[in-house]
Formats: structure tokens, C-alpha cells, sequence
């Protein structure tokens, strides 16, 4: 464990470093807050896409995101991503060359993120769970790419809050049954078994594969 600790930059760990008395960060989360909601009031009807940063150009799911990026932005949809390169870049790229809106969320991190060229709109956040809410509040369906763990994260943060009413329910999207079966299964072999979550909770999950298809999934939705 201390070798694994060796590797890591004590002052990078925004959660560990707040103490009690840093009373000026309260000040400084808020005007994540503010910032968001003042920059995004006017982006819907927006969906936010996520998957794996690490995805290049050449990949199936870049592609994919790309095109679905376009068609959204075709009818007149608001591409939302974290901003980052992969999945986000291939999703802003997308809706940037339909001429629609592409916003990026970007969060500052050692590693791997960096705003991509595609976001015609970009705010850049400090704290991960400020950004988690402007992902969420402004989204009317989620789109998630095969990805890592913080692909999870967005996808089981989005699930806990309409399952528990939080938030009104939307889509969540899963694509690629062949990523994801593994862990719908276990889903439902051992959470669904174990009585830890109900038949109905699943029925808040669609796994979809072509951008077409889901496109026309969101729009039915919204309506549109």
C-alpha cells in the first residue's frame, strides 16, 4: 500500500485536502455552481454522452458517437460530454460538424483530460460532483459508450437518482450489448436475486447498438 501511495502527488487530492477550516472552498464550490448554471440555463434540450477517454479515432464507438453526435444536432439536440478526448471528443465532434450545439464539461485532472477541440461551449470544473449535477440537471437522456470507471460512476449515479425519484426519470442508454451483458447480468443474478433491487428498476436500463436507433429513441421521448 505505501508503494501504491509513493505514486500519487499529495496536493492533487481536492477531497482529502478540505479541513475544517477551509471555509473560503464553500465559496469556491459555489461558484462552480454558478457558473454552470448561468452558462447552461439556455443548452436544452441537451443529452449527455460519456465513454472511455482513452477510445482514438479510429475505433468502432468513436465512430459511433460521432455519428450520433450528428444526428442529434440535426434535430436541433444539445450534445453534452465531459469534454474530454475519446468518446467526449467524438461526440462534440459530431454535433460541431452538423452545426449544432456541442458543450463540453471539462474537469481539471493529472492525467488523461484535456478539453478537445470540439465543444463549441467549455467550463472547466474543479470538483467532480459539481459537474456530476450540471451532467445530470440539464440532461434529458444519457448516452453511455463502453468506458471505465468513471463511465460507471456516471451511469450508476444516474440510475440511483431515478430509481430513488430524485430526479424524473429519462433514458439511459447503454450501448454495445456485448460491453455491458456481463455486467447486466450479474445485475441481475445477484442484486436482482438478492432482492436488493426490483423487475421494474430494470426496465430503466435500453441497451441500443446504432446511432440511428437511438436517436429515434430520444426523440420519441422528447417528443420531438
Amino acid at each position: 500500500m505505501e508503494n501504491f501511495r509513493n505514486g500519487y502527488i499529495k496536493e492533487q487530492y481536492l477531497i482529502d485536502d478540505i479541513k475544517v477550516g477551509d471555509t473560503w472552498r464553500v465559496f469556491k464550490i459555489l461558484s462552480e455552481f454558478v457558473e454552470g448554471f448561468e452558462n447552461l440555463s439556455k443548452i436544452e434540450p441537451a443529452v449527455s454522452i460519456f465513454g472511455s477517454a482513452r477510445i482514438k479515432e479510429d475505433h468502432p464507438d468513436y465512430k459511433k458517437a460521432r455519428k450520433l453526435g450528428q444526428i442529434l444536432a440535426r434535430e436541433g439536440i444539445t450534445v453534452l460530454t465531459g469534454g474530454g478526448p475519446g468518446i467526449m471528443e467524438a461526440a462534440n465532434r459530431g454535433a460541431s460538424e452538423a452545426g449544432g450545439m456541442s458543450v463540453g464539461l471539462n474537469i481539471e485532472l493529472p492525467f488523461e483530460q484535456k478539453p478537445n477541440p470540439y465543444a463549441k461551449k467549455v467550463i472547466t470544473f474543479n470538483y467532480f460532483f459539481v459537474r456530476k449535477v450540471m451532467l445530470v440537471k440539464y440532461a434529458k437522456a444519457f448516452v453511455i459508450f463502453p468506458g471505465g470507471f468513471g463511465t460507471m460512476d456516471e451511469f450508476f449515479e444516474a440510475l440511483t437518482l431515478i430509481q430513488t425519484k430524485k430526479i424524473l426519470p429519462f433514458p439511459l442508454i447503454l450501448v454495445d450489448a456485448k460491453f455491458w451483458g456481463g455486467l447486466l447480468d450479474w445485475i441481475k443474478d445477484q442484486m436482482l436475486t438478492n432482492n436488493f433491487i426490483k423487475d421494474t428498476d430494470l426496465e430503466l436500463i435500453k441497451v441500443m447498438e446504432e446511432p440511428e436507433e437511438i436517436a429515434e429513441y430520444i426523440k420519441g421521448f422528447m417528443k420531438i
